[in-house]
């Protein structure tokens, strides 16, 4: 008979311990980070099955490399509008539910 030796791992106590507990200012802005880390992603992904380059989406918006950059990694979050700007740039609907 195999043992199965996997251990589980309580990820709220890990997340705590790392970030402190949900609802403290580090842990919001921890989170914060991970959303504009995760929005950047959709952008990047979205932009390379739309098979652009950072240069031609920021031509588009009137923007510089750099900023699509920024926003794809995480270390910028676009305002709402701007966000409604690239998704149009790149032939995405946005919807609101």
């Amino acid at each position: 008979m195999q043992t199965n030796n996997h251990k589980i791992t309580d990820y709220d106590a890990v997340l705590d311990a790392k970030f402190g507990k949900a609802g403290t200012p580090s842990r919001k802005e921890a989170e914060e980070k991970a959303f504009a880390f995760y929005t950047g992603q959709i952008i990047e992904q979205a932009r390379k099955e739309a098979k652009m380059t950072q240069t031609q989406l920021a031509e588009k918006l009137g923007s510089s490399k750099s900023y699509i950059s920024r926003v794809e990694t995480g270390r910028t979050e676009p305002k709402v509008s701007t966000f409604f700007r690239i998704a149009s740039a790149l032939g995405l609907a946005v919807e609101l539910r």
